[in-house]
C-alpha cells in the first residue's frame, strides 16, 4: 500500500495533466484556421473559409476553368451538381453549365460557350498569384482561348477575390481581362454568354415541364421573375429553397463594365448570367449591334460581385448590399 503523501502527490500529477491536455485542446479548437484559405493540389484550387469548404477551381482537363461546388452560408449547393456529380432529381441539359464560369458564345467566329464539337476551349497556362489571407484570398490565373484548329483567338488573365464570410453571407469578387493578343477581336452579337451560374435545380423559377417552381427573380428595377429576360439592370437576384430554407445569389455589375448595367440572360431553369452582347436576341436589333470590338494589341475588362446569402434579395437586403458596394467602387 502506498504512503499517503505518495497517493496525494499522484493525484496532483493526474489532475495537472488533464488539465493541460484540456487546455492544448481548447486551446487548438479556439485557433483553428480562420480567414480564406487557398491550397493547389494537381488540378484544383480549394478555397476554405474559416476552414470550411466554399468552392474549388477547376482548371485542368476542362473545357474552360469553372468553380465547382459553389457552397453557400449554410454549406448547402448552390450549384446544380451535373455534370460534375451525378446525383437523383437533377436535369441532365446543357452540359457545358459547369457551376460558375465566364465564357462567351461567339469570339472571332469560335464558339467557347458550348461543347459542341467545334467548339474552342479555355486552356489554362499559369497562376499568377495563390494568396490566403486573414480577410480576403485572391487567385489570378492566365489563359489562352484555342480555336477547334489549334489557333490561338485571345488570352486572357482573370482575378478571382474571395471574402472571409460575414453572418449569413459569402461574397466573391470575379474579374477578366481578355487580351487581343492575336489579332482584332470580336466578342459577337449572341444571347449565349456570359458572367454565368448554373443554379441548384430546387431554386428554379420552372421545374420540368414548366411545372411553377419555387424560385423568384429579381432585378435592381424592380423587374421580376420571367420577366427580368433580357433585360437591362445593375444588379439581379435569383432565390430559391434548398434543403428546406430560402436561399439566393445576387450579381451586381460593375459601373466600369461596357455597356453598363448589363442585359440578363437569365432563365427559369436555373440558367443566371450577365450578357452585354446579345442585343439582338434581347432586344430585336439588328444582328450584329452587340458586336463588341477589341483592337489587336487592345485589352477590355469585366468585372462582377457575387453574394451568395440567406433568404429571398428582400430579407438578405440586397439592394443596400449594392449601395454600399457601388461607394466603394466609384
Amino acid at each position: 500500500m502506498r504512503p499517503p503523501v505518495l497517493r496525494l502527490s499522484l493525484l496532483c500529477g493526474l489532475v495537472a495533466s488533464a488539465w493541460i491536455a484540456a487546455g492544448c485542446r481548447t486551446s487548438t479548437a479556439s485557433a483553428g484556421p480562420r480567414g480564406v484559405t487557398l491550397t493547389e493540389t494537381n488540378d484544383v484550387v480549394r478555397v476554405e473559409l474559416d476552414g470550411k469548404l466554399f468552392t474549388e477551381y477547376r482548371f485542368r482537363d476542362v473545357s474552360r476553368p469553372f468553380l465547382y461546388p459553389i457552397l453557400g452560408p449554410n454549406d448547402e449547393h448552390m450549384t446544380r451538381r451535373w455534370p460534375q456529380e451525378t446525383v437523383p432529381g437533377e436535369e441532365q441539359d446543357h452540359p457545358h453549365h459547369h457551376a460558375l464560369w465566364w465564357a462567351h458564345g461567339d469570339v472571332n467566329g469560335v464558339d467557347f460557350w458550348s461543347e459542341q464539337k467545334d467548339a474552342g476551349r479555355t486552356v489554362h497556362q499559369s497562376f499568377a498569384k495563390i494568396e490566403s489571407g486573414k480577410d480576403v484570398g485572391v487567385l489570378t490565373s492566365r489563359n489562352r482561348w484555342v480555336a477547334k484548329d489549334g489557333k490561338t483567338i485571345a488570352s486572357d488573365e482573370r482575378t478571382m477575390t474571395f471574402h472571409r464570410p460575414r453572418a449569413g453571407e459569402r461574397i466573391l469578387d470575379f474579374a477578366v481581362t481578355v487580351f487581343a493578343t492575336d489579332g482584332d477581336l470580336t466578342f459577337g452579337d449572341t444571347k449565349e454568354g456570359t458572367m454565368a451560374i448554373r443554379l441548384a435545380e430546387s431554386m428554379r423559377l420552372a421545374q420540368p415541364a414548366k411545372k411553377a417552381g419555387d424560385g423568384r427573380i429579381l432585378n435592381s428595377d424592380g423587374i421580376r421573375d420571367g420577366e427580368t429576360w433580357g433585360k437591362h439592370a445593375a444588379w439581379c437576384d435569383y432565390s430559391g429553397p434548398v434543403g428546406g430554407r430560402t436561399v439566393g445569389v445576387a450579381i451586381f455589375d460593375h459601373p466600369s463594365n461596357p455597356r453598363y448595367p448589363t442585359t440578363w440572360h437569365v432563365r427559369d431553369y436555373g440558367l443566371f448570367a450577365a450578357n452585354p452582347f446579345g442585343l439582338h436576341d434581347f432586344e430585336k436589333k439588328p444582328k450584329g449591334a452587340g458586336d463588341l470590338k477589341v483592337p489587336a494589341g487592345g485589352r477590355v475588362t469585366f468585372r462582377y460581385r457575387f453574394i451568395f446569402h440567406d433568404g429571398d434579395a428582400a430579407a438578405a437586403a440586397v439592394a443596400g448590399s449594392h449601395a454600399a458596394y457601388l461607394k466603394t467602387v466609384r
